[in-house]
């Protein structure tokens, strides 16, 4: 008796990996014409595991979708779902979280990396580069925010479906 337990807990946990990783595999693919750039991919391939492009394009971009989904969580744990708390609540992870993605993580990519020894740019970190990871970030950022206005404004409506 005790074994069916310890599978629907373990596919319990399975699910729920499954839904926090998705928004970021998702995402992954739709980001998926920025590695065409060779600084693009240098970046990738200056992250651990250094020279693999994939795990780190893949990590990336499921990192960089922990703002959006502590933000869903936060709205949903804190917020009381009558009226229009949740609504605004997916609005506000979808800005804030773009702010992040589009504005802080290319400064991260820039300031921080060469600061911590990781120098991938092989033009020098200039405005071309940051014009590039800034697209990337507002590209990722439209990607991620597209279903939270969508619920955003689904909760808005009257009866909140």
């Amino acid at each position: 008796m005790a074994l069916p337990s310890l599978v629907d807990g373990a596919v319990g946990w399975l699910w729920t990996l499954v839904l926090f990783a998705l928004p970021g595999l998702v995402a992954a693919l739709l980001w998926s014409p920025f590695p065409i750039s060779a600084r693009f991919r240098a970046l990738f391939l200056a992250l651990p595991p250094r020279g693999r492009l994939v795990p780190s394009y893949v990590g990336v971009a499921l990192t960089l979708s922990i703002p959006y989904l502590a933000g869903l969580l936060l709205t949903v744990g804190l917020v009381d779902s009558a009226g229009p708390g949740w609504s605004e609540g997916f609005m506000d992870t979808a800005l804030f979280g773009g702010i992040a993605v589009a504005f802080v993580a290319p400064t991260l990519a820039v300031v921080g990396l060469p600061r911590l020894g990781v120098d991938w740019d092989p033009t020098g970190y200039g405005p071309s580069t940051w014009a590039l990871l800034v697209a990337a970030g507002l590209w990722y950022a439209v990607v991620a925010a597209v279903p939270l206005v969508a619920l955003a404004i689904g909760m808005a409506l009257p009866g909140g479906y």
